[in-house]
């Protein structure tokens, strides 16, 4: 065996883990060898243990068979990395108990990784802060019934409670989840409402699997977030709120809960809040309850109502 052997057959390793059927062909093409090298090659990794399935026919081709017996997953460098800055910035995540099980994948992956890729990844790690999520947290077993649902097209039932705290049984046909600002929704066919509905997954409960099958629908859009897009400009709340808030970041997120998403930090002192919001009277309390100096940019309707306020707190004070 030459010296470039077992490098060509980590690179093979590497093409057969991509989720697809690879003509022998087009392995040789990427390699740079013969299909005869190939099928010698892939003869050596089942040798390995490595469960390389052949499938016949004018082109053939070979693909990795996922199994218990399945020897450690191998990744290039970029692949090591992009991971670990995944799991890095997933301890932050607004799914709940998602920010333990990162700690320890992360742990584990530094563990065997080479000298050089351990001191990319913890370069990374020291140079990094992480603004943890305060908004509300989404159950992983909620997340996971829904992806399951979604991936199988099987009707799903469960209680959702709505923005002004209403809550309903719901029974639909999921099409897709989507993360958008922080946020999971789901994407269904409503069969109550004869509609499609996007739901926040955060206020999904007791997610139920019945086990019923159904043909897809055909979505109104594009794709399901473009969907949820749509949804969330056609909702939108009458006022946008533009202002600038004399504190940092660190300061004002945890006091903004939800609404740090809409958060901009300007320098070490200013951010700016850009947002929707449905009254003046919330929008105010809101900015007043912050602690911080504060300027509105608009709506103009909210600086009237705020003089109008001020001079109605200090006739009380007075």
């Amino acid at each position: 065996m030459t010296t470039q052997t077992p490098k060509r057959l980590l690179q093979l390793l590497s093409l057969l883990q991509t989720p697809r059927e690879w003509p022998g062909s087009e392995l040789a093409g990427r390699l740079g060898v013969t299909t005869r090298t190939v099928r010698r090659d892939v003869e050596r990794l089942r040798d390995l243990g490595y469960p390389v399935e052949a499938t016949m026919g004018a082109v053939g081709g070979y693909r990795l068979v996922a199994g218990a017996a399945m020897p450690p997953l191998l990744l290039d460098d970029e692949e090591a990395v992009a991971i670990a800055v995944g799991l890095r910035s997933s301890a932050g995540n607004e799914v709940e108990g998602v920010e333990e099980a990162s700690v320890r994948a992360l742990a584990k992956l530094e563990q065997v990784l080479p000298s050089r890729l351990r001191r990319r990844v913890r370069s990374l790690g020291s140079a990094t802060t992480l603004n943890r999520w305060q908004g509300p947290r989404i159950d992983p077993a909620v997340l996971t019934t829904l992806a399951t649902a979604s991936a199988g097209r099987e009707k799903l039932r469960f209680g959702y409670r709505a923005a002004d705290g209403a809550a309903t049984k719901r029974l639909v046909e999921p099409h897709g989840l989507v993360s958008a600002g922080r946020r999971w929704y789901l994407v269904a066919y409503d069969e109550g409402r004869a509609d499609w509905r996007v739901f926040r997954v955060d206020r999904v409960s007791d997610p139920f699997l019945t086990g019923v099958r159904v043909p897809a629908r055909e979505l109104p859009a594009a794709d399901p977030a473009e969907y949820v897009r749509a949804r969330m400009t056609r909702d939108r709340a009458p006022y946008r709120l533009d202002a600038t808030l004399h504190a940092s970041y660190r300061e004002l997120a945890p006091r903004l809960g939800d609404g740090a998403g809409q958060l901009e930090e300007v320098d070490e002192r200013t951010c700016r809040l850009r947002t929707e919001v449905d009254a003046l009277e919330w929008a105010a309390m809101r900015l007043a309850v912050l602690g911080c100096e504060f300027e509105v940019h608009e709506p103009a309707e909210l600086t009237a109502y705020l003089r109008e306020l001020a001079a109605r707190v200090g006739r009380a004070a007075g």
